[in-house]
């Protein structure tokens, strides 16, 4: 079984696989539409994290795992309980990034309009507005960003939608809720990290 990830997975897979190799799914795009309730946010102020829009004729850059057999209940188990706050699994055709091989069957959780988290396009400087001010169990939404966009960078892929939002983060100027320092250390993270 072949897993694609393209969001948190592409940086922390957190599960067993024989393989990792870099890939792309063709008729898919990464966009910051879902709400995160559960991760990168809370019920009262959600995040925001990726999904895959259907996109004729654009490409998405990630990762592919290669489950081993015995153990592909458990780590689709574990998948669900991870990616329960609206995804779906979706079989799509995974591109390894070696050309003398075809594309291999697989799967990727993917957030639709169907789930009660689905946030939608927004103006990509509200989506950073959201992203800046939202918090949640597995950290603030702009290390999420932060993490995927030194991956991606670190894998030469280009993903100009998630590239756009984490410019816009790093102009404070532009949020309406600016962050004041805290003796908690929450203002260290006015200044994103660059070096990961």
């Amino acid at each position: 079984m072949w897993v694609f990830g393209y969001g948190s997975l592409v940086w922390r897979p957190s599960l067993p696989f024989l393989e990792r190799r870099q890939a792309y799914i063709v008729g898919w795009s990464r966009r910051f539409w879902q709400g995160s309730t559960d991760h990168r946010g809370t019920p009262d102020a959600p995040g925001r994290v990726v999904t895959l829009v259907a996109s004729p004729g654009e490409a998405c850059r990630g990762v592919a795992f290669r489950i081993s057999e015995d153990r592909e209940t458990e780590v689709l188990e574990n998948l669900d309980q991870r990616e329960k706050g609206g995804y779906e699994k979706q079989d799509l055709d995974i591109y390894l990034l070696d050309p003398s091989e075809g594309p291999v069957p697989g799967l990727a959780y993917v957030a639709t309009p169907r789930n009660p988290n689905y946030l939608g396009p927004a103006d990509l400087a509200k989506i950073a507005d959201q992203v800046r001010a939202s918090h949640g169990p597995s950290g603030s939404n702009v290390e999420y960003v932060e993490r995927l966009v030194a991956a991606l960078r670190d894998m030469g892929a280009c993903d100009e939608h998630v590239f756009s939002i984490a410019r816009l983060l790093t102009d404070e100027s532009r949020s309406p809720h600016p962050r004041a320092p805290s003796s908690a250390g929450r203002g260290r993270r006015r200044t994103p990290r660059r070096s990961r």
